[in-house]
C-alpha cells in the first residue's frame, strides 16, 4: 500500500465523496455517511474480506486520497455518480459493466416522467448524452451511473416529496392527495410541473445552490404579487432542500454498495416424486433479476429425494462459469440441506454463505437457520428469494405436469 495512514487526510465524520489516486489520475469514487469511518475501513486488516480482492489492488495502487464533504448522504449519493460519469474511474467501472449500472432518466414528453433504467436499456454514447427507451420515446436528460438501484430508489422517494412528479406507473388519486403526484388537469399544469421537473434535474446535476437561487427568487416574486400560498409551499421547499431527511438512505449504508449483491435461492418441487425440478432465482440489491432465473429438470436424482436434488441443481449450476457468482445462498429446509449444500462448495473450494428457510405447516417461513450477524441486514432479501424460488418450482412443475398430462 502507497497510502500513507488514513489520519494524515484529516478526514471528518460528515458526509461525502472519497477518492483514490494514483498521481493524478483517478482510481476509485466511492460514497460516505462519514468519510472519517468509511475510509478507514480501507486501512483494516480484514480489507480483503470486507471489500473484496478488487479493492484491495485499488487501494495497493493509490498514493493519494481526496475528499469533498456534502450537506447530507442523498447529495454525496448525486455526486457520486457525477464523478463516475465525469471520470469513469478504472476500479469503478471493473466492478460493473455500464448494462448493470442504474441510471435516472427524465423522459422528452408534454410531462416527462422521471425513472430508473438499468444500463442495457439505454443506448449509450459516451457521456450517455443520446439513448432510447424501450417505448420508443427519447430521454430528455439522463443522469448516472449510480452503483447502486435500492439506495436509487429511496433517494428518488425523497427528492418526489419536495418536487412530485410522474412516473411511468399509471398510479392512482392518492398520490395527489399525499403530495407526490402533481395534479396536471389545472390550467397552469404544464407550466408549474415543467418548474418541478427542472428542479428534479439540477438537484440531480448537484446544483443545489443554483436551485435554491431559482426558489428564493420565485418565493419573492409569488410574495410580491401577493400569492402568499404559493410563496409558502416554495418555502417549504427551500427549507427541505436545507435539510433534507435522508434517514432511510443511512440506514441503507449498512449494505455493501462497493459492487452488486447477489442472492440466489434454490427450491426443489414433485408431487411423490413424479416430474422432479428445480429452480434459482436470484435477488440482486434488493430487486427480483428474472432475467437470470433458471430452471432445472432432476434427472439424475432419485425420486423424491430432495436433498439430492439440491445438490444436483448446485452442482449443474456450478458448471456455469459464465454466470455472476452470487454473495449468499438461500435454500429452502433445515439442516440437511444446508450440509448438502456447504458440501458441494466446499468440493470446488467456493466460500460463499448459506442460509436455509424453515417453513411452519402451513408453509410459512418459521427461521432463517445459519444466519449470521454480516447478512443479518439482508433477512428481508433472504425471505423474498426464498418466496420467489418456491413461486417458480411450484409454477415449472405444474408446466411440466401439464405437459406430461397432455
Amino acid at each position: 500500500m502507497q497510502l500513507q495512514g488514513f489520519k494524515k487526510y484529516k478526514l471528518p465524520d460528515s458526509p461525502g465523496v472519497y477518492i483514490f489516486k494514483k498521481d493524478k489520475k483517478i482510481l476509485y469514487v466511492g460514497k460516505a455517511t462519514s468519510l472519517k469511518n468509511r475510509v478507514r475501513s480501507y486501512f483494516s486488516n480484514d480489507l480483503i474480506k470486507t471489500r473484496g480482492p478488487l479493492l484491495v489492488d485499488m487501494v495497493t495502487q493509490a498514493n493519494d486520497l481526496d475528499f469533498q464533504k456534502t450537506d447530507s448522504v442523498l447529495e454525496a449519493l448525486i455526486l457520486e455518480a457525477n464523478l463516475i460519469k465525469k471520470h469513469k474511474p478504472i476500479y469503478n467501472t471493473k466492478e460493473k459493466d455500464n448494462k448493470s449500472y442504474n441510471f435516472l432518466v427524465i423522459t422528452k414528453e408534454e410531462f416527462p416522467k422521471v425513472l430508473i433504467e438499468r444500463g442495457r436499456v439505454i443506448e449509450f454514447t459516451q457521456g450517455y448524452s443520446r439513448s432510447q427507451i424501450k417505448s420508443g420515446a427519447t430521454y430528455h436528460s439522463v443522469f448516472g451511473p449510480f452503483p447502486s438501484q435500492q439506495q436509487l430508489k429511496t433517494a428518488l422517494k425523497i427528492v418526489r416529496k419536495i418536487f412530485p412528479f410522474l412516473t411511468s406507473k399509471n398510479e392512482s388519486k392518492l398520490y395527489q392527495q399525499i403530495g407526490l403526484e402533481p395534479d396536471i388537469s389545472t390550467t397552469n399544469a404544464k407550466k408549474e410541473y415543467a418548474k418541478n421537473i427542472r428542479n428534479v434535474s439540477l438537484f440531480f446535476k448537484g446544483k443545489k445552490k443554483e436551485l435554491l437561487r431559482h426558489l428564493e427568487k420565485e418565493m419573492r416574486l409569488q410574495a410580491k404579487i401577493k400569492n402568499f400560498e404559493k410563496a409558502a409551499k416554495i418555502r417549504n421547499q427551500i427549507f427541505a432542500l436545507n435539510h433534507i431527511q435522508d434517514i432511510s438512505l443511512i440506514k441503507n449504508e449498512n449494505i455493501n454498495v462497493e459492487s452488486n449483491f447477489r442472492i440466489e435461492a434454490y427450491d426443489v418441487a414433485h408431487m411423490r416424486g413424479q416430474h422432479s425440478v428445480g429452480v434459482m432465482t436470484v435477488i440482486e440489491d434488493g430487486e427480483v433479476k428474472k432475467s437470470d432465473y433458471r430452471k432445472f429438470i432432476l434427472r439424475s436424482t432419485k425420486k423424491g429425494d430432495d436433498v439430492g436434488g439440491l445438490k444436483e441443481i448446485l452442482n449443474r449450476r456450478l458448471g456455469h462459469t459464465e454466470w455472476p457468482m452470487p454473495n449468499l445462498i438461500v435454500i429452502d429446509g433445515g439442516k440437511a440441506q444446508i450440509r448438502a449444500a456447504s458440501n458441494v462448495f466446499e468440493k470446488v473450494g467456493v466460500d460463499i454463505p448459506i442460509v436455509s428457510v424453515v417453513k411452519d405447516e402451513r408453509h410459512r417461513p418459521r427461521e432463517i437457520l445459519n444466519l449470521k450477524s454480516k447478512i443479518k441486514s439482508y433477512e428481508r432479501d433472504i425471505l423474498l428469494a426464498n418466496s420467489e424460488a418456491h413461486r417458480f418450482a411450484i409454477g415449472f412443475y405444474r408446466s411440466k405436469h401439464r405437459k406430461n398430462l397432455i
